[in-house]
């Protein structure tokens, strides 16, 4: 399997449990990189593998012009491909940040243009299987969650097995 990049927001308060739940599934995407976000809202993905200085120096001016996010990370919830998150609320400054991000990077559809032009803000945490439900990873997070965190760091992640890393990383504000 090849690599991919994601413009993601990482979420420290998540990050041991998720990387716990990651390294449970599959430990060559347990990165080595302490900054590296296994715990995160993706911004926008995949992205640009090889993205130019001036690509870079525009995601440094999106990052610039975008407020910290703060949301409360209580409620799970389910897509229909099995994938269960938590659900950050408000989504909406999240929302515009992909929204900006798709319009300055069309060449970048969200997800590849699978679940069209409305992305669900979500820290994906666990997928369902014949052993794991939407009820059992309630269980397993139930002394972490609730929490209130403030997503202030965009990072452009590289996701392949043995060597996630962070390329770049940017503050909002």
């Amino acid at each position: 399997m090849t690599g991919h990049s994601v413009l993601q927001l990482p979420v420290p308060a998540l990050e041991e449990w998720v990387r716990a739940r990651t390294a449970h599934y599959d430990d060559r995407f347990v990165s080595t990189d302490p900054r590296f976000g296994h715990a995160h809202v993706t911004a926008l993905g995949p992205f640009d593998p090889d993205p130019s200085p001036a690509t870079l120096a525009r995601i440094g001016d999106l990052a610039a012009g975008t407020a910290p996010v703060r949301v409360r990370l209580a409620e799970l919830a389910q897509f229909p491909n099995g994938i269960i998150h938590v659900v950050p609320d408000p989504d909406d400054a999240l929302r515009d940040l992909t929204a900006r991000l798709v319009a300055t990077f069309p060449q970048w559809p969200p997800y590849g243009g699978e679940f069209g032009a409305d992305v669900v803000p979500h820290l994906t945490v666990d997928a369902a299987s014949d052993e794991v439900s939407l009820s059992s990873t309630a269980g397993l997070l139930r002394d972490v969650l609730p929490v209130e965190v403030v997503l202030d760091r965009l990072q452009l992640a590289w996701w392949e097995s043995g060597d996630c890393h962070v390329r770049h990383e940017w503050r909002l504000g």
